[in-house]
């Protein structure tokens, strides 16, 4: 039996879905709604209707460049095709930031070594960093 994949934006629990995963995965607090962009640049990628994982796309000032962040998984997602389901929403999300919003350049940053070695595979240009910070306000 084949898959049946969907790319789709942000739905009505969404958002609480993958607040349990950051919390599974994260082991904490997980990113407040009102830091996330909004809805049509918040993506979920599902097989046979279950989601698999999500990812957020930011628009900078600059409409050229954007921000993929806060990727997280389903940890109940045990599939064999996980890893090519996290592929795609990648690809996914680079296909609408190019052709729906004419960016020009994503960036990323990466705590994870498998999402590190996806945006690799995907052909992205990856630097380690020394300098790295945030700070919730």
């Amino acid at each position: 039996m084949e898959n049946e994949v969907t790319f789709r934006t942000f739905k009505k629990g969404d958002y609480e879905m993958c607040c349990e995963w950051w919390e599974w995965w994260w082991k904490e607090i997980p990113v407040k709604r009102a830091l996330l962009p909004e809805d049509i640049r918040c993506f979920i990628i599902e097989s046979n209707g279950v989601p698999v994982a999500a990812s957020f796309l930011f628009a900078a000032v600059n409409p050229l460049v954007g921000y993929n962040t806060w990727t997280v998984s389903n940890p109940k997602y045990k599939e064999k095709d996980r890893r090519q389901m996290l592929e795609l929403l990648i690809t996914c999300i680079e296909n609408e930031a190019k052709d729906r919003w004419g960016m020009k350049l994503i960036f990323t940053v990466c705590g994870n070594r498998s999402i590190e070695q996806i945006h690799r595979k995907l052909g992205w240009d990856m630097h380690k960093t020394n300098y790295e910070a945030f700070k919730y306000l």
